[in-house]
């Protein structure tokens, strides 16, 4: 079964395919689809971008799609940088300028004050209906930069129970218990399918 995942980025679409190993699900990318409208993401919640996209790429498509919003909300800066995540040092941020900024932006918070949460949320949209599945996973955000797994802000964010970041702990343990794990999971159950052994 092919669905379109709406986003061009590749570590995203490589973790999601290997989380979706053993079913028949297969998910491909926007760089297939280059002739689709820029989807703004200006929503106020993760849910409304998720679904933003997922309708716009259904719509264009006629491909069952699933898009996912998914960020960081760090307490002490009030949830941000929540749905501007990927945009969080500027709009056309890297990964590291956001990771930098964030360093900057909680300069002096002592550790017990850095917890945080990664939130995921999928918007599946087809002929037949739009659902969504949400997972979160909560943590702290470290000082400095620790790992050269994963993307985004994994290298500063250590799940709890855990001593190292999503990073350092590599795509095999952050599968299993990732924020888009646990959305994932949801996915998995509603299409009649188990998590693979993961």
């Amino acid at each position: 079964m092919k669905f379109i995942l709406a986003t061009s980025n590749l570590g995203k679409i490589e973790e999601i395919n290997s989380l979706f190993s053993g079913t028949d699900i297969v998910f491909e990318g926007l760089d297939l689809y280059p002739d689709l409208p820029e989807v703004i993401e200006d929503g106020d919640t993760f849910r409304e971008n998720a679904y933003k996209k997922a309708k716009t790429v259904y719509d264009h498509t006629g491909v069952p799609v699933i898009a996912e919003d998914s960020g960081l909300e760090v307490d002490a800066l009030g949830g941000a940088p929540g749905v501007r995540s990927a945009r969080f040092a500027h709009d056309k941020a890297t990964d590291r300028e956001n990771i930098e900024r964030l360093i900057q932006e909680l300069e002096g918070v002592p550790p017990e004050k850095r917890s945080a949460r990664f939130v995921s949320v999928f918007c599946m949209c087809s002929d037949k209906e739009e659902r969504y599945f949400e997972g979160y996973v909560k943590g702290h955000i470290l000082g400095s930069p620790r790992g050269t797994s994963g993307f985004g802000y994994d290298p500063l964010f250590v799940p709890d129970g855990y001593d190292r970041s999503f990073a350092e702990l590599g795509p095999d343990i952050k599968n299993k218990v990732s924020h888009r794990s646990m959305a994932i999971d949801k996915m998995l159950s509603y299409f009649g399918r188990s998590d693979s052994g993961r």
